[in-house]
């Protein structure tokens, strides 16, 4: 887990266990005694692509530090039902606390690393890359796209600042494509900032317009049948990079890859999946 990571995740936390905590767990306060010591075992009851795990230890120590937590099974490990991940163990008030944070983070980042994953597998033999989009939960870009880069993805973008990417408004605000790439190109030397443009195309003669303006990095062809997607990619002819996009499924992914491109952007990696089923049960010691 790298510095910028875990810079966010403490932050991240630090507001998570604050929101659901409010002036107390009156619940577990009520019930139980106080320093009475206990173990969870997060207990895996899907089949998928487990992701979260370096996150859940990031809570567990920021709720409660001497609390242990012994791991069995990595991120990125494919896990089946009666798999058991890892287990806490300490003052049993925390490992409560910290129980419905784990499990929302990891549930959801494994549902992202599995479905990734299934894309993924499905381009094995092909030099194209699956890479997510800004299509996130609000204040969880940071953990999701880390999820798909466990599940064996590419991130692309993180957000508005890491590259300029003119998308059909912009081209349709500005002017057109040629307009669009002149004041892009313009501000980028004025910027004196190293940031790729890639710019969406819809057609064929906003690829020619790209091709005879230049000075792109990437090319998104969005919304391309495969087979148009191979005869723009015989057009650009490794000039620049390429980039399919828009409503690409399971079923039609492989196409997309045969056809050449360099990379299919999916949203649903992060937009639409199915949380993996994940419990942690309790026992005193």
């Amino acid at each position: 887990m790298d510095k910028e990571i875990k810079e966010y995740l403490a932050q991240f936390v630090q507001q998570a266990v604050a929101e659901d905590l409010g002036d107390g767990d009156h619940t577990s306060l009520s019930t139980i005694e106080k320093g009475a010591q206990g173990e969870a075992k997060l207990i895996v009851k899907d089949e998928g692509i487990l992701a979260g795990v370096e996150v859940a230890q990031s809570i567990i120590d920021y709720i409660d530090n001497t609390l242990t937590c012994e791991v069995f099974i990595q991120d990125g490990s494919q896990v089946k039902v009666g798999d058991i991940a890892f287990y806490i163990r300490g003052d049993v008030q925390s490992i409560l606390l910290a129980e419905r944070l784990v499990l929302n983070v990891m549930q959801r980042m494994s549902g992202i690393a599995t479905t990734t994953r299934k894309y993924v597998d499905l381009l094995v033999g092909t030099h194209t890359a699956v890479l997510d989009t800004r299509k996130t939960t609000p204040l969880l870009r940071v953990l999701e796209k880390e999820a798909v880069r466990i599940g064996g993805g590419t991130n692309h973008r993180f957000g508005l600042f890491d590259m300029i990417l003119i998308k059909d408004n912009h081209v349709d605000y500005s002017g057109g494509i040629t307009e669009a790439l002149k004041r892009a190109n313009d501000y980028r030397r004025k910027l004196n900032k190293s940031i790729e443009i890639e710019i969406e195309v819809r057609n064929f003669a906003e690829l020619d317009e790209v091709l005879n303006f230049g000075e792109v990095d990437r090319i998104m062809l969005d919304n391309f049948t495969p087979q148009d997607v191979a005869k723009a990619v015989q057009l650009i002819d490794h000039r620049f990079k390429t980039e399919a996009s828009g409503g690409i499924t399971f079923e039609t992914i492989r196409s997309y890859a045969e056809a050449g491109v360099d990379y299919i952007s999916v949203g649903a990696l992060t937009h639409s999946v199915k949380s993996l089923d994940l419990s942690l049960k309790a026992k005193l010691i």
